[in-house]
């Protein structure tokens, strides 16, 4: 078999691995309980979730349930429902959310979309400086190159060419409170997540989902929320 070969075959594996690892937390996300409360116990630093497109917070307990463990209040947000709005108006409502409740020293957890909408409250909402840093899990910080094919609106907008894709890439004095964790074959983000600036965290391994249950993924998550800083 030729090496080609063996990188299609490897990225076949990883593609099939990647969407049970979805189908069977998007169960859980739409059958688990409703146990918000439980995770804002906590004396450490607040964590705010920030799921992907079409995912609620539940599809992120993988993370959040060793965060909280940590001793981590985690603030997940129940009106962003499955997260198909606009990235600028999520970011409106994440940002009244960490205003509302008088939260300082906030690390944003986000995933794809996600780390656009964080990306989008540290560069253009916060001016009270109310969020210390971000680790984004496979983001599509410079777009990608299928969503313009796609027929969902919500899903379009993850073009190279969308106008606040193109906004967050051009503003980059932020990029260095961001972590970039992504593997080495995104069968969505083609482009890959690779942030300029940021501390990039590439991964052996591949998918867009399973990432977030990776172990380097807990623990960079980890280290990020109790020391407050990114290890730029």
């Amino acid at each position: 078999m030729t090496s080609r070969l063996r990188l299609l075959a490897r990225d076949a594996r990883w593609w099939v691995a990647d969407y049970a690892f979805a189908a069977y937390w998007q169960l859980r996300a739409i059958t688990g309980p409703r146990d918000a409360p439980t995770y804002l116990s906590g004396e450490g630093r607040p964590v705010v979730v920030l799921p992907g497109v079409w995912e609620t917070w539940a599809f992120l307990r993988p993370l959040i349930a060793h965060v909280h463990a940590a001793g981590h209040p985690v603030h997940v947000l129940d009106a962003l429902a499955w997260n198909g709005r606009p990235v600028a108006d999520t970011a409106k409502e994440v940002a009244a959310y960490v205003l509302d409740h008088d939260l300082h020293d906030v690390v944003l957890l986000a995933h794809s979309k996600g780390g656009l909408i964080g990306k989008y409250v540290m560069a253009m909402l916060d001016d009270a400086h109310r969020v210390d840093a971000m680790v984004a899990v496979c983001t599509p910080f410079s777009g990608s190159r299928y969503a313009p094919y796609l027929l969902l609106k919500s899903i379009r907008a993850f073009s190279p060419r969308d106008p606040t894709t193109l906004l967050l890439a051009r503003n980059q004095a932020i990029n260095a409170r961001i972590v970039s964790i992504y593997g080495e074959f995104d069968p969505h983000i083609p482009e890959g997540s690779e942030l300029v600036g940021a501390r990039n965290v590439r991964l052996h391994a591949g998918g867009h989902f399973r990432i977030l249950a990776h172990p380097r993924t807990i623990a960079t998550v980890l280290e990020v929320a109790d020391s407050g800083t990114t290890g730029v």
